[in-house]
């Protein structure tokens, strides 16, 4: 009984091992497959073999690397990103590293992504500090984003001015709008100053007039006074004797004509007899 359990637990890690193998062929297999179909630019196929490779449990990184360099070659970046991102977890030889980060600066480089470019590649040189071809987009990767940030701050330079322009050309547009309400409001209260002035020069014309024509009509009754008072008044003129008596009989004449008329009329009225209207 116990030999035949000693031969069970012998017999069992051959079969674990020999299982492993199997595995182990069958994803270098679909690496393989996709090898060549990355080579004939086929990454549909190559993609398919790769994600074949990783889901058997082995060689994991080699097929999750080479999934990413198939999807950075398609242009599926942030794709390949992600699968860059899982190598870089799970990987230990820094050769494996080395490589993954220099990918994956690559990749960033394509999305214009400078700045990740470089952090990238300074853990490519940490990890292989002599490879010549990392340290060269390295230095790439830093002069083009001196570059890039120059030019956004030329270009923050120019929104400043363009902003400090505009409100300049709005403050001048203001102070122009408020000058020109100012000379509005001068002109309208010079207007008025000046009906002011004209209704008071009217009333003063008025005033004046009447003054003149007061003093007119004062000279005028002055003179009048004065010349009232500077003509020779009549003196009665001296009659002789007859001219009294002629004068009186003219007058005595002259009175009794009137009275024969007086009386002639009354003696017609008596006469008429009057008609009463009804």
């Amino acid at each position: 009984m116990m030999r035949k359990l000693f031969c069970i637990v012998l017999w069992l890690p051959l079969v674990v091992a020999a299982q492993d193998e199997m595995r182990l062929q069958q994803a270098e297999n679909y690496i393989f497959e996709g090898n060549e179909a990355f080579d004939a630019l086929d990454g549909v196929e190559a993609e398919k073999n790769y994600r074949r490779a990783a889901a058997i449990g082995t060689k994991t990184d080699v097929a999750r690397f080479n999934m990413g360099a198939t999807l950075q070659q398609d242009n599926y970046v942030d794709e390949a990103l992600r699968a860059y991102a899982e190598v870089t977890k799970t990987t230990k030889e820094r050769p494996n590293k080395h490589r993954t980060f220099h990918n994956i600066g690559n990749a960033l480089m394509q999305i214009k992504d400078y700045k990740g470019a470089v952090e990238a590649y300074k853990n490519a040189l940490r990890n292989n500090p002599n490879d010549d071809e990392t340290r060269y987009n390295y230095a790439l990767a830093k002069k083009l984003l001196e570059e890039e940030n120059q030019d956004q701050d030329q270009k923050d330079n120019q929104d400043n001015q363009d902003n400090q322009d505009n409100q300049d050309n709005q403050d001048q547009q203001k102070d122009k709008n408020q000058d020109q309400e100012g000379d509005k409001d001068k002109e309208q209260e010079g207007e008025d100053q000046q009906d002011k002035k004209d209704e008071s020069g009217d009333e003063g014309e008025n005033e004046k007039d009447e003054k003149e024509s007061d003093k007119n009509d004062e000279q005028d009754q002055q003179g009048d006074n004065e010349k009232e008072q500077q003509s020779p008044q009549a003196s009665p003129a001296q009659l002789s004797p007859q001219q009294v008596q002629n004068l009186l009989e003219a007058m005595n004449n002259e009175e009794k004509k009137v009275q024969d008329k007086v009386n002639a009329k009354k003696a017609k009225a008596v006469g008429t007899k009057s008609k009463k209207d009804w």
